[in-house]
């Protein structure tokens, strides 16, 4: 094979992907069968196989038990909204970010203590087992599940205050800057650091997603005078939705 020459079974997912994108085989239509795949492009069986087998992995067409190959619905994305600290409205920092793109966001969320693990310890500059307040969180769009989020902060900091459990007491529900805050805790930045990947089999069952599809995750660390205070992980099915960041220029 030439440099630039295209393995037979990339040639044959190449031309198929074309006509699911332009509609020659529009949702719900069939995938031609391998055999017919075999005969119009003149490629053996493992050939064919190979190429409905590619277009399986990026989403466009999915299997149904005793049926056959069918192209997929394909969403028409919609976005995520992440921006920078803007001050207290009443409302959630999630229904604030998609308040603008008329999401009609809730959420649902659980929170216990936990030892933190190697990678939740680097993030926030702890040492391995110290005791963080691990966040679960489920949002949801129009009761459809968009994105789930796990924070994790070091009971060092927010232990045995007010804040301690994201979710309850008198700031319950509010952000980070704002819960820190009460506690004399002042958040002066973030970082946010975007990934993709193909999502865990429980990611998957919960956002609606089938094996093999990707998810973007957004790794969000807070700091208060250069010392991390929360760190998130927030993954969104990279199908259904686009991160879109509001950055003001100063």
């Amino acid at each position: 094979m030439t440099f630039g020459e295209q393995p037979a079974y990339l040639r044959v997912a190449s031309d198929l992907r074309e006509k699911i994108v332009n509609g020659s085989l529009p949702p719900h239509t069939r995938l031609p069968s391998q055999a017919r795949i075999r005969e119009e492009y003149g490629v053996s069986d493992t050939v064919a196989l190979e190429a409905r087998k590619v277009l399986m992995a990026e989403g466009l067409v999915e299997g149904r038990s005793g049926s056959g190959t069918y192209v997929r619905e394909r969403p028409v994305p919609r976005r995520v909204s992440r921006s920078g600290f803007r001050p207290p409205s009443g409302a959630s920092p999630f229904r604030q970010e998609q308040a603008e793109d008329g999401v009609r966001g809730t959420w649902e969320s659980s929170s216990e203590q936990e030892g933190a693990g190697p990678e939740t310890a680097a993030r926030l500059g702890i040492q391995l087992g110290d005791r963080v307040m691990r966040t679960r969180y489920l949002y949801r769009d129009a009761g459809e599940p968009m994105m789930i989020s796990t924070s994790w902060e070091p009971l060092e900091v927010t232990g045995r205050t007010p804040v301690m459990l994201p979710e309850e007491g008198p700031l319950g529900g509010c952000g980070v800057v704002e819960r820190m805050a009460a506690i004399d805790v002042v958040v002066d930045n973030v970082v946010e650091q975007v990934g993709a990947r193909p999502g865990l089999a429980e990611e998957l069952l919960t956002l609606g997603g089938v094996p093999g599809h990707v998810v973007m995750v957004v790794e969000r660390t807070y700091y208060a005078s250069g010392r991390a205070v929360e760190t998130a992980d927030v993954v969104v099915p990279a199908d259904r939705y686009r991160v879109a960041y509001h950055l003001p220029v100063r």
